[in-house]
């Protein structure tokens, strides 16, 4: 039966209950709180939304720890920090050490440690047994910005990847996924639209060795268009390039995508338009080391933010791979509006992303 479904067996993993003590090893779980801190946590805090108010009474008017998150995790205060809403203030560099004066006097206590813990988990996810065929991981735990249409369609384009490929997959969203056992069956590990600082210590540190170990990395849209990163190593060493923003007037805008990258594309060249919401970097990834596997041409659209702020990168890479040590990553900023799974391009690029991350097109990491 499952033969007739095609070579791919889609198996997402059901998340269990949390079982035994609250996580504590969460990455910022005793650091003080200051204007650097994820807003959430500042929200969560008994005493931290009358410090804010305290200095500046309408700082944060209308947001909720949860805000943008439906009432529950996840929610946009966890890619938000205080200082990035005081960026935005004619006074907030003024504000600024009042603020963080404010917040550093709030205890750290163990309440307080567990609630800005629980969006992590331990929970190991019970695997399907291997069956021989390449292992390919979709992570999916979101503690920011979900968007539904576009993780759905992206799941929907994996699997679909994975039946024509031959790959088996699994789907998780449960953080405990990432230890040097499971890990260590995938060829790669593929970020479904993750949003929000998603791993505990230990857990960085288990993916990090696995990719600089040999394993694969991809990255889809969202993995890499956090406005705030609470995880250095995943921003400037694994990506390369930090989200800036993309275009509010309007948002969603048609530029011509060129593929660059014969390790990818296999030699084959193409242009070819596509409306989406273009990714900005504070930098451009191939001056850090990585390979343009497409480009956006700037002139088919206005790079104007929200704020009326530019967004030009000049030469504008949208995906790229690179060596992570032994490992190799991918990442494609292609991916918000759920149509562009389909189109047949840019579901290419990210085949043959995937694919070149898992070390199946036969180059080595560098070439």
């Amino acid at each position: 039966m499952l033969r007739g479904l095609g070579a791919a067996l889609l198996l997402l993993v059901s998340a269990p209950a949390l079982a035994g003590e609250p996580v504590r090893d969460c990455p910022l779980a005793t650091a003080p709180l200051g204007v650097s801190s994820p807003l959430s946590d500042v929200l969560m805090h008994p005493g931290g939304p009358a410090a804010l108010e305290s200095v500046a009474p309408d700082l944060v008017t209308g947001f909720t720890r949860n805000f943008g998150g439906g009432g529950l995790p996840p929610g946009f205060a966890n890619i938000l920090s205080v200082g990035s809403l005081l960026e935005v203030r004619s006074d907030g560099n003024a504000l600024k050490a009042s603020v963080a004066a404010k917040l550093a006097a709030l205890p750290i206590t163990d309440a307080f440690i567990a609630a800005r813990c629980a969006r992590y988990d331990h929970d190991r996810p019970a695997l399907p047994k291997a069956d021989g065929r390449p292992q390919v991981l979709v992570f999916e735990k979101i503690n920011g910005f979900r968007d539904n249409p576009s993780v759905d369609a992206a799941r929907k384009r994996l699997t679909a990847i994975a039946a024509t490929r031959g790959w088996q997959i699994v789907f998780t969203d449960r953080g405990g996924v990432m230890n040097a056992e499971d890990l260590a069956r995938f060829a790669v590990v593929v970020w479904n639209n993750v949003s929000g600082d998603a791993l505990t210590l230990p857990q960085r540190a288990a993916f990090q060795a696995y990719l600089e170990q040999g394993g694969g990395y991809a990255g889809i849209h969202g993995s890499g268009g956090d406005p705030v990163w609470f995880w250095d190593w995943y921003a400037d060493t694994l990506l390369g390039a930090r989200f800036i923003g993309h275009p509010g007037r309007p948002q969603f805008q048609t530029a011509t995508v060129t593929l660059t990258d014969d390790a990818i594309t296999g030699g084959a060249t193409a242009a070819f338009p596509l409306l989406e919401e273009w990714y900005s970097f504070d930098r451009n990834p191939v001056a850090g080391g990585a390979v343009a596997a497409a480009t956006i041409d700037e002139k088919d659209y206005q790079q104007i933010g929200y704020r009326g702020e530019s967004l030009s990168m000049g030469y504008h890479p949208i995906a790229w791979r690179k060596a992570i040590g032994a490992g190799r990553m991918f990442y494609t900023a292609i991916g918000h509006r759920p149509e562009n799974y389909d189109e047949p391009h840019a579901a290419a690029l990210l085949a043959e992303g995937i694919a070149w991350a898992m070390g199946t097109k036969g180059t080595k990491p560098n070439d």
